[in-house]
């Protein structure tokens, strides 16, 4: 008996977690050390160096290789709205009359007119609206110089608080022509993938048991 209970339980797990939104993929790692250098050549002048030369005299220094950081400005303002209605009547209706059939009093009954009437009518509306405010700042990592100079940036930000963890998570392909002050905003991201996320009692308070989800996804009413 109970062995049969715990597996009824595991199955409603099994289902329950299936209704549930999957996580974001982040590129992972989140970060990544640069290369170690070949080797100092040695001095071939007072102001230029051949050895430096990735990393020109006149340029702001950016993000360009494996291990650089930067800055990512996540902005992201999500606002979405759908509203749709429909309607549709039908009417109609019948009307006769027996003739009387003789002195008979029955026949007299049926000389009564007879009418039906019918109607149906129907009518939906729906609306749905959605707002998401996404913001702030965090540090990544150039983790993959891509063939055609654009880097695969990756990092995340933990914030432990009492007895709860917080962490921010980023990722996505940038273009060095964005990037000013080594700052780039996350509206200039080609596959971003964003994710916060907490753990602790006080998210835990927050989440519905997994029973609730189970019940919530099957129950037809």
């Amino acid at each position: 008996m109970v062995n049969a209970f715990i597996k009824y339980a595991a199955l409603l797990a099994l289902l329950a977690g299936c209704a549930t939104v999957p996580p974001v993929n982040v590129h992972q790692p989140m970060t990544a050390r640069p290369a170690a250098p070949a080797g100092v050549p040695p001095g071939n002048g007072t102001i230029y160096q051949a050895g430096y030369s990735d990393r020109p005299l006149f340029e702001d220094r950016r993000a360009r290789n494996v291990g650089d950081t930067l800055i990512i400005v996540i902005n992201e303002v999500v606002a979405a709205s759908k509203k749709s209605s429909s309607s549709a009547s039908r009417t109609g209706g019948i009307s006769e009359s027996v003739p009387i059939l003789g002195g008979l009093s029955a026949a007299n009954i049926l000389a009564t007119p007879l009418s039906a009437k019918s109607s149906n009518t129907f009518a939906g509306k729906g609306d749905s609206a959605s707002n998401n405010a996404f913001t702030g700042t965090i540090a990544v990592t150039v983790i993959e110089v891509l063939p055609n100079g654009n880097l695969l940036v990756s990092g995340e930000k933990q914030i432990g608080i009492n007895q709860g963890n917080e962490f921010v998570r980023f990722s996505g392909v940038v273009n060095p022509i964005n990037i000013s002050g080594n700052t780039v905003s996350s509206t200039q991201v080609a596959d971003a993938r964003m994710e916060y996320k907490g753990t602790g009692y006080i998210d835990e308070a927050q989440t519905m048991g997994w029973l609730a989800r189970f019940f919530l996804s099957v129950l037809p009413f």
